[in-house]
Parts: C-alpha cells; structure tokens; sequence
C-alpha cells in the first residue's frame, strides 16, 4: 500500500485529469489547423440539432482510424448522453443513454 496521503492522491489524480484536457486541447488545435477535424462548436451546432441539451463533457481522441469527438450531454428530459462523433465529418456514430 502507497504510504502517500489521500489528499496528495487527489492532487496527483487532478494533475493528471488537467494534463489530459490540456494533451485534448493541444491535440485538437493541432488537428483543426491541420484541417483533419470540425471544429467543436460546428460538432456542438450539429449535435444540438438532434440533441437538444447541455453538454457536460467534451473529449477528444485519436483512434486508428481518425479523430472522434466524444460528448456527455444531459438532454432535455434529464438523461445523460454520451454522444461519438467522427471529427473530420460531424458523423454521430454512437449514442448511448446512461441509465440511473
């Protein structure tokens, strides 16, 4: 067992989640300037259209074959969403409806 406090784990744990938004963040930019992806806010105008909500999550990854967006989005009727979308097209792949 790691002799570290719970709260110095909880500063490493946050560390590393800000690390990731930053990586996301860097890589997506680098992905759009590129012209390899959408932009989030032409995903976001697009999956609103079918989606209507507020979104409380945003991803990006790089998978083998591109990138994806994926988006936790908590619909009008209270369910949350996680929405994957293809970066280079808009294409919503995958909705998946968390259940309580």
């Amino acid at each position: 067992m790691s002799n570290a406090t719970p709260a110095l784990l909880l500063v490493g744990l946050l560390a590393t989640t800000a690390t990731h938004a930053d990586d996301d963040h860097t890589r997506a930019r680098q992905a759009l300037e590129r012209g390899e992806v959408l932009p989030l806010t032409e995903i976001l105008a697009r999956v609103r259209e079918q989606y209507p909500g507020h979104v409380l999550e945003t991803e990006f990854d790089a998978e083998d074959d591109g990138y994806r967006y994926e988006l936790e989005l908590l619909d009008e009727d209270g369910y949350v969403l996680e929405i994957e979308l293809d970066a280079a097209t808009g294409e919503i792949l995958e909705v998946e409806r968390e259940d309580d």
